[in-house]
């Protein structure tokens, strides 16, 4: 099993280039074989749950050529299948966004229940009341969700709660209905944003992404494009919040600065130093780090995707902060491993109470998802001593190049799976 060992108590300093986004790129992937035309991504980041994806698509039938490491050329003119019954996919939480994809194509999906990270309760029932209303007929049986339509016909829908997965989800069906849908409470997220944009660039007339209020008209058919992802703003904020929490100097390069505006006013509060350019942010941390209050919120709220990175980083400021966590309330299983490395949190309901303490030690602990992963692997290079991440797989998910890019800001961390590896590590750095 493949570990992360870590040696804390340097200053990360240096220049970091950031990925494309792992979550628009999972929907943009599948938006890909709605047209029987050739479709190249590019700023495809090179993670776990994209290449499952990809070969996803290609068990039904679609042909992915790897132009570079982060470029693919997709032509789905041979889809065979709309049954995605693959063993991987169960694994990805947006195994989802086929069933909008194949449903708008072919009138009918049939799809593995989606797994992903356990950080509680994400029921897809908007998803389904989305393909409802345009006309389909929704099963789950045997663990796979089954949809099919005569036709499918726009309508107005109103989700009941904020849910990017849902908006996308049904703004991909809803591109080739019959008529016109209107999506009102819709998520706002960058990603619906761009995944709206690379429809359009395939011949979809969707206005509106980015507003609570997104208008579909429905088109016969989608073109091939040439589309390039975001920039991912939650890799972005997790180097941010890692040069906060060692001390350091880093420039965050390839962003979008207004995706990261939530997250910038939070270091600017714990005494962060922030200069933007136009694709690029540097953050310098303090020598001491002051407490606040966060809550997660849906874009452009503070992201939960960031709450366990604030979290690391606020355990090691002066005084108290509260974290309230809003969106998913099974997100905070870090804190008991946070906990060994001396931290004190106190977990009440969906709140963490953090006082801060003067410094993390070193311990051996686990990534229990993606994000609060990578969040300890934060705590690590903070600490003094040497730090073993169990479960990396989880951060593996979603971080391109994640030890290659934190080396090069001078950390010492190295991927080991032997404990030989391991005593190798701890006499080479000492």
């Amino acid at each position: 099993m493949e570990q992360y060992i870590v040696k804390g108590g340097v200053p990360l300093v240096g220049e970091v280039e950031i990925s494309g986004a792992k979550n628009a790129a999972l929907a943009i992937v599948a938006a890909a074989i709605m047209t029987d035309d050739k479709v190249v991504i590019d700023n495809l980041p090179d993670v776990r749950d994209i290449n499952v994806l990809l070969q996803a698509i290609e068990g039904i039938g679609a042909k992915v050529v790897h132009r570079t490491e982060n470029c693919v050329e997709i032509d789905s003119s041979s889809i065979h299948s709309v049954t995605v019954d693959y063993e991987y996919i169960k694994k990805i939480r947006a195994s989802y966004y086929l069933l909008g994809a194949l449903l708008g194509k072919f009138n009918k999906a049939e799809v593995a229940l989606p797994g992903g990270c356990n950080i509680g309760s994400r029921p897809i029932d908007q998803h389904i009341k989305g393909f409802k209303a345009l006309g389909a007929t929704v099963d789950i049986e045997h663990g796979m969700i089954m949809t099919s339509a005569d036709e499918l016909i726009g309508n107005h829908i109103y989700m009941d709660v904020v849910s990017v997965g849902a908006t996308i989800n049904v703004m991909l069906a809803a591109a080739l209905a019959q008529g016109s849908t209107i999506l009102e409470n819709a998520a706002k997220e960058p990603h619906v944003v761009d995944v709206a944009n690379m429809l359009n660039s395939m011949g979809a007339n969707i206005k509106g992404a980015g507003t609570d209020v997104i208008r579909i008209k429905g088109v016969e058919k989608l073109h091939g494009t040439e589309y390039s992802v975001i920039p991912d703003q939650i890799e972005a904020g997790t180097f941010m919040f890692a040069a906060a929490a060692t001390k350091g100097n880093v420039l965050v390069k390839n962003v979008i600065p207004k995706h990261l505006e939530a997250i910038t006013a939070k270091l600017l509060e714990i005494g962060c130093c922030i200069e933007e350019y136009d694709d690029a942010v540097r953050v310098i941390g303090p020598d001491q780090l002051k407490s606040t209050h966060v809550k997660t919120l849906p874009y452009p709220g503070f992201p939960t995707d960031m709450q366990p990175q604030i979290a690391v980083t606020l355990g090691l400021s002066s005084g108290i902060s509260i974290v309230t966590e809003s969106i998913f309330e099974n997100r905070f299983k870090y804190v008991d491993e946070l906990a060994r490395m001396g931290a004190n949190v106190k977990v009440e309901g969906n709140t963490a109470i953090i006082t801060g303490v003067d410094k993390y030690l070193g311990a051996r602990i686990s990534a229990p998802d993606l994000r609060a992963g990578a969040a300890l692997v934060i705590a690590g290079l903070a600490a003094e001593g040497f730090t073993v991440i169990d479960d990396i797989v989880y951060i593996q998910r979603g971080y391109e190049k994640f030890e290659d890019k934190l080396t090069a800001l001078g950390a010492h961390i190295e991927r080991i799976s032997t404990e030989h590896e391991a005593q190798k590590f701890r006499l080479k750095v000492g």
